[in-house]
């Protein structure tokens, strides 16, 4: 399996569907069923039974899992794809559009 280029606390925008152009910070990714889960994004509704953390229930809104072939990864407001170079002998991340160090 290659390397997961988008990981989560990384910004990054929508780039097909529903929400196209809408940025967010990523809560957590799925490494083997390629998704990941963005803040404020794909917002659907789900319907809850009473329990014990939620004793009224009822109807609630959370963020869905998107394809992470969906988003791009956001440096200072540009939209970047992501590679990989190895510096002091660690692999880091670098953004190709402004050729900065991610991590």
């Amino acid at each position: 399996m290659a390397t997961s280029k988008i990981k989560k606390g990384d910004m990054v925008r929508v780039i097909a569907g529903k929400d196209k152009d809408k940025e967010g910070k990523v809560l957590s990714v799925d490494k083997k069923n390629s998704k990941v889960v963005v803040e404020g994004i794909n917002m659907v509704t789900k319907h809850t039974k009473p329990s014990a953390q939620n004793q009224a229930g009822g109807i609630i809104s959370q963020e869905a899992a998107l394809d992470i072939s969906n988003v791009m990864y956001v440096a200072n407001g540009k939209v970047s794809r992501i590679g990989f170079t190895e510096k002091d002998g660690k692999k880091v991340r670098i953004a190709k559009a402004t050729g900065e160090i991610i991590d």
